[in-house]
């Protein structure tokens, strides 16, 4: 909802007054425009009623901003990679996309899901990254049998854990910390 300037210009310092003090429920911007038309009418602010001003601003103003690490960016661009080279495996001769149809897109929904999770900030994905790459360690056994028979499919399986391994430790590499920043008022 816009706050319309005018409607508060045609009130007096008395009801303008209202907007500035510390248990007002006026939106933010509200109290910022009541505050600048109070300064234009000559009201005189002291340094401490300029910064609980900034304060009641800033408390009502603050929205929480996800900090997205850049190891989580590479992480998913990663791990999308793996996804579209999955998908390519999945084209390949030897593969029949119709018989394993569900299994083949859900692991690759899920790969996807994972990396957007990962894009958005959600570290504790990685310990669902490290489970995912320790039950395709049971799996080696038919890695290995494609990369001895099919060996175009098991160098590009090969690549793809690669990337997800690397990936899972770019996240894990991420330093813990405060994961939420402030934004700040500029009325001064």
């Amino acid at each position: 909802m816009a706050v319309k300037k005018s409607v508060l210009e045609q009130m007096s310092d008395r009801e303008l007054e209202n907007y500035i003090k510390p248990e007002t429920t006026f939106v933010p911007e509200a109290t910022k425009i009541a505050f600048e038309i109070l300064k234009t009418r000559g009201r005189a602010f002291s340094a401490e009623e300029i910064d609980s001003i900034n304060l009641l601003i800033n408390k009502k103003e603050e929205k929480k901003v996800i900090s997205i690490h850049p190891n989580n960016s590479k992480s998913s661009n990663l791990i999308y990679l793996s996804a579209v080279l999955s998908f390519i495996v999945l084209l390949l001769p030897p593969n029949d996309i119709l018989n394993n149809l569900f299994s083949n897109l859900f692991s690759l929904l899920f790969v996807a899901f994972l990396a957007t999770l990962v894009r958005r900030g959600y570290n504790w994905v990685k310990y669902l990254m490290l489970v995912s790459f320790a039950l395709c360690i049971l799996f080696i056994k038919s890695i290995i049998f494609y990369a001895i028979n099919f060996p175009l499919i098991g160098v590009i399986n090969f690549f793809v854990m690669v990337l997800q391994v690397y990936a899972t430790i770019l996240i894990f590499r991420i330093p813990k910390g405060p994961a939420l920043v402030t934004g700040k008022s500029n009325l001064e």
